[in-house]
């Protein structure tokens, strides 16, 4: 079924009208939550970055990132329409729920998508511009419109598509990719495995609904689980690289060895599940920690750099 026949299924109407949807469900469709992490993540990449942005520029920078990713969710949503109404945790979005029309939501997002690219382009600079413009390309055409329903490993390779946005900021500043920033990447990166398939464990029965072919309904729970654990792993080598590179201090490296230790544990945890187990509570823990993990680790890096520029502002007086 498409995305126009599950909402002409919904009883909508298939001539032009006039959109009954609220503005509530306009900023339902930007994936407020998902936009977050991204906002701060780049905005984490833009104070990081060596050099100096001038503070309306940034603004305006971190403005057009946001409107850059809430335009991918809004893409996203378009085109999931079909499998978002078979499944639990998303039939209640804007599309399937029948109080926006797909193509409302297509020229919403494709108007946010060119907005945010234009105006960053022309305010900062155009190799920010250009990473934005792949990555919302990524997530809405490569993720969404081929990874997501084509491979097991969707959540590995499109999981790019939100590593992105700290060299977005940095690229700001910058107006290029540096090793540091390329490690920010990284970070995420190497993350997302870990958490979308803790989600995907305890979410099997939806995924598996709809077609998607999510790790644990193609491979198995036994491999995901290992899997799980080597994500895990690597995320925390990557967390403390920022400590090697220079980017960040010592202080910062054993936060984040402690924060990857027990993101590591709660994957351990997960890998000793019984194969079934309806509760899954270990993996309902893990995808909630990975989401504080990530949180904290960025807060850990813009916190060591402004205490190291006080210290450098304290050693001048």
């Amino acid at each position: 079924m498409t995305v126009i026949d599950e909402y002409e299924a919904l009883g909508g109407q298939s001539e032009s009208r006039l959109s009954e949807a609220s503005a509530g469900d306009f900023i339902a469709l930007l994936k407020p939550r998902v936009m977050s992490l991204v906002v701060f993540t780049a905005f984490a990449g833009l104070v990081l970055a060596p050099g100096h942005i001038n503070p309306i520029l940034g603004a305006i920078a971190i403005l057009c990132i946001a409107v850059g990713a809430g335009a991918s969710g809004a893409l996203n949503m378009w085109y999931d329409a079909d499998i978002d109404a078979v499944m639990t945790r998303t039939a209640r979005r804007p599309i399937p729920a029948g109080r926006i029309a797909p193509q409302e939501a297509l020229a919403f997002g494709l108007t946010l998508s060119a907005f945010s690219v234009v105006i960053l382009g022309l305010a900062v600079n155009v190799f920010a511009a250009a990473l934005l413009a792949f990555t919302i390309f990524f997530y809405a055409v490569i993720y969404t419109m081929w990874l997501k329903r084509s491979t097991p490993q969707n959540i590995v390779i499109g999981g790019a598509a939100g590593a992105f946005p700290p060299m977005v900021g940095w690229a700001c500043v910058t107006g290029g990719v540096s090793l540091d920033s390329i490690v920010l990447f990284l970070i995420i990166f190497l993350w997302t495995p870990a958490h979308f398939w803790a989600l995907a464990l305890f979410k099997m029965r939806d995924y598996e609904s709809v077609g998607v072919p999510m790790l644990p309904n193609v491979a198995g729970e036994r491999v995901t689980k290992h899997q799980i654990v080597a994500y895990a792993a690597l995320t925390g080598i990557i967390g403390v690289v920022p400590t090697v590179t220079g980017l960040a201090s010592l202080g910062y490296g054993l936060f984040a060895a402690a924060l990857g230790l027990v993101q590591f544990i709660c994957s351990i945890a997960v890998w000793r599940m019984a194969d079934g187990d309806p509760k899954m509570v270990p993996a309902k823990k893990l995808f909630a920690f990975s989401i504080v993990y990530l949180f904290a680790i960025f807060s850990a890096l813009l916190v060591d750099h402004y205490v190291a520029d006080l210290t450098l502002l304290i050693g001048a007086l």
